[in-house]
């Protein structure tokens, strides 16, 4: 039951990156370039999905647990160290080098978008990547 709830979520949202145009890396590079081609329409998106987010925070956190699992598993963390900036910073420049992010690449991989034949296997080598120099450098020292 969990599995079809998940993948009805899952088909919603890539239903919504493709009528929001997230899937359009065109689209995505010109929000991003005030100073020339700029095209504001992903702000309503942006502000559409912040609504429904908190909106959703507000009426889910009401219920006191959730209804598929025990507790609900909302992050604890507040601080912002330097993996965050770091990490969130290059997240940013290849949005906007490649006008895609993992989500909306996957809807387009499945859309059959040929920019994506190449995009989700880099994105999928960084992840790799990056979990590789993350483990490097947080390997115990031995003498």
């Amino acid at each position: 039951m969990r599995l079809l709830i998940n993948l009805a979520l899952g088909v919603v949202f890539g239903i919504g990156l493709v009528l929001s145009g997230m899937v359009n890396p065109a689209k995505v590079q010109n929000f991003l370039d005030v100073a020339g081609t700029w095209d504001p329409s992903l702000a309503f998106v942006m502000i559409g999905a912040i609504a429904v987010t908190a909106a959703g925070y507000a009426i889910v956190l009401r219920l006191g647990q959730p209804l598929l699992e025990p507790v609900f598993q909302i992050p604890k963390k507040t601080d912002i160290n330097a993996k965050l900036v770091v990490g969130s910073g290059l997240f940013g420049i290849g949005w906007g080098l490649g006008g895609l992010c993992p989500g909306p690449a996957l809807t387009s991989l499945l859309l059959g978008a040929t920019g994506t034949l190449v995009f989700v296997p880099a994105m999928l080598a960084g992840v790799v990547a990056g979990t590789l120099v993350v483990r490097a450098l947080h390997k115990p020292q031995t003498v």
